[in-house]
């Protein structure tokens, strides 16, 4: 059996490791990032951060120590939170008068300063966003899907009433969804959380959640409506156009860094990484083959195709080092770098040079005549490819016949017996929290979200029977 489906976690750690993405520090769940991580990310941000100027947000930053009063003031955030805050307890060799947290999250900070600065209607809406660490001393970790400190964004916005911070919440996690999928090549199903999965202190939770090849989930973005909860607890009011002083609705909302995690674990085959041209740091290499040193024409030919390629705004790498074709061919697929363009003599005989996609298992001859037009197309086709190839896969791992416990259980064992994985369950549930529960106990299956267009609808609750009150997508998760 193949590593990635015997040992998926190993897999999952060599192909990162092998790609040159991060490092381990001495600190327990931190981890460096090294620059081909970091460019990753820098995709994602930029490609976020346009969207989010787009509907209107700007961006500020907001200071990571948190006194421990302010978690005192919503009771379900401090309860959500306080197993896993790391404390400063102790600065210039004097304790601390007051226990400062590493912020796990902002509301607590920014729903303190919004009280200063929302006074009336005119203030209204206030749309932020923060690029900024977190902290969540997690008991297990895994790089860029759990650690202790993440990279973030995490939007906060103030509004007049409900009907438009719902609205708020719901066009974020559309654009998290457009992201995911357009930029990372990752199908998600969006959806309501259950109110044990929500976030604490939140009205309602929404997700995007995606599936991984080990067929477990990873909950890609949230999107909060946290109604008056958290104005209520910093007094953030505001004058109406009547004279009178209302409370805010807020929403939060955010994505982090385990979004290259589970890139990874989307795309990624027996030889390592495979990424999405639009968020490769380097999307095409050209490698000479062959006796090319001695024939300067082939790399003449080389730096010129480089050369458009830049015009055009591709990332690409000429490799031009004295190590073996062979070698270098393996170095860029560790790297999963997405199109790999070989020049030798031959080639260059025929007009031609070769082109290999890094999902593609062969290779194709392409005319040097219209070579940047042929790469820039194959760089758009492998981006759609990856993303059919990943709707494939999760289809064929969702399942739609499972209706009770029973049949989870022995749905569970067949594909274990079989050595496949037991992927997602579209179930029924009858909204009793002691029901859900039963699932994650009996098969540590979790619900995953309550679907916006599931595809298909269940009538009785999988636990107890009775009819059910929604229709979840349930299964294991990171």
């Amino acid at each position: 059996m193949s590593e990635q489906k015997n040992d998926f976690t190993s897999w999952y750690i060599r192909t990162i490791q092998q790609a040159d993405l991060m490092d381990y520090t001495p600190v327990r769940g931190c981890i460096a990032f090294k620059p081909d991580g970091y460019e990753i990310w820098e995709h994602i941000q930029s490609e976020m951060d346009r969207r989010f100027k787009e509907t209107g947000h700007r961006n500020a930053y907001f200071p990571m120590l948190i006194p421990e009063n302010f978690f005192q003031k919503e009771k379900d955030h401090i309860e959500g939170f306080s197993p896993e805050l790391p404390w400063v307890t102790e600065a210039a060799g004097e304790k601390l008068e007051e226990r400062l947290a590493l912020r796990p999250t902002s509301e607590t900070m920014i729903g303190h300063l919004y009280s200063d600065w929302i006074k009336s209607y005119r203030d209204l809406p206030v749309l932020i966003n923060q690029w900024a660490n977190v902290f969540r001393w997690e008991k297990k970790t895994l790089p860029f899907i759990r650690t202790s400190e993440f990279l973030w964004q995490e939007g906060h916005t103030a509004h007049v009433d409900e009907e438009e911070a719902r609205e708020e919440t719901m066009k974020m996690l559309e654009i998290y969804k457009e992201v995911v999928e357009e930029l990372l090549a990752i199908p998600v199903y969006d959806g309501q959380k259950t109110p044990s999965e929500r976030f604490a202190g939140a009205v309602d939770t929404y997700s995007i959640e995606a599936m991984m090849k080990d067929g477990k989930a990873v909950q890609a973005g949230t999107s909060h409506y946290l109604g008056t909860k958290f104005a209520e607890a910093f007094d953030i009011k505001y004058l109406t156009k009547e004279n009178k002083h209302e409370y805010v609705h807020t929403t939060s909302w955010g994505t982090s860094t385990r979004l290259i995690g589970s890139m990874i674990m989307v795309h990624g085959d027996e030889q390592g990484l495979v990424l999405p041209p639009r968020v490769a740091p380097t999307q095409v290499v050209l490698i000479p083959v062959g006796p090319w040193k001695k024939n300067p024409a082939i790399v003449e030919k080389l730096d010129e195709v480089f050369a458009a390629l830049k015009v055009q705004g591709v990332r690409v790498r000429l490799d031009d080092s004295d190590q073996s074709p062979g070698y270098k061919f393996n170095e860029w697929e560790l790297k999963g770098v997405p199109v790999r363009i070989e020049l030798g003599p031959r080639d260059l005989e025929k007009d031609a040079a070769m082109l290999k996609a890094r999902d593609e298992d062969e290779k194709r001859q392409v005319p040097l005549e219209g070579i940047v037009d042929a790469i820039v197309a194959e760089l758009d086709t492998m981006q759609g490819r990856l993303l059919e190839k990943a709707r494939e896969f999760r289809a064929e791992h969702s399942h739609l016949n499972v209706d009770t416990m029973e049949d989870l259980k022995a749905h569970i064992e067949a594909k274990q017996q079989a050595g496949e994985i037991p992927g997602w369950v579209l179930a029924g549930w009858c909204g009793d929290d002691d029901c859900e529960a039963s699932v994650q106990t009996e098969t540590k299956f979790t619900s995953r979200n309550i679907p916006f267009n599931p595809p298909a609808e269940k009538e009785v609750c999988i636990n107890c029977g009775k009819p059910s009150q929604h229709t979840v997508w349930f299964g294991r998760a990171y």
